[in-house]
């Protein structure tokens, strides 16, 4: 799984957070392995100047194949927070898109076999 972390102007990235952002995703998503390809991670704070709480927004984007992406977005008073919330409700949410899936493809008709239907009704 590829994940890409964005963060505007107001947000010093360095590897500490990059790798808090990494940590977070592959711990609330990992099991969801193949599906997901790509996450791409976009970090900002909304009100640099007076921080004030709810201004740091994490959102994350899955890009799952076989579905329409799955965004999550999350508001806090600290980034590590906002990282944190991002990746639960991404987490959540691929469960059920993912869960839709795998039941549509589980209630998907069975081919019956004619010649079989043949046989059992011949027996009787």
């Amino acid at each position: 799984m590829e994940i890409n972390i964005n963060t505007d102007n107001t947000i010093d990235r360095h590897q500490g957070l990059d790798e808090r952002v990494r940590s977070a995703v592959e711990a609330s998503i990992g099991r969801f392995g193949e599906q997901v390809r790509r996450v791409d991670v976009h970090l900002s704070n909304e009100n640099s100047q007076k921080h004030e709480d709810g201004s740091n927004y994490c959102m994350m984007e899955a890009r799952v194949s076989g579905y329409a992406p799955v965004v999550a977005h999350a508001h806090a008073e600290n980034l590590h927070l906002s990282i944190s919330n991002a990746a639960g409700k991404l987490q959540r949410a691929l469960d059920s898109a993912l869960g839709r899936l795998n039941d549509k493809k589980a209630r998907e008709p069975l081919v019956v076999d004619a010649e079989a239907d043949k046989d059992l009704t011949s027996d009787s």
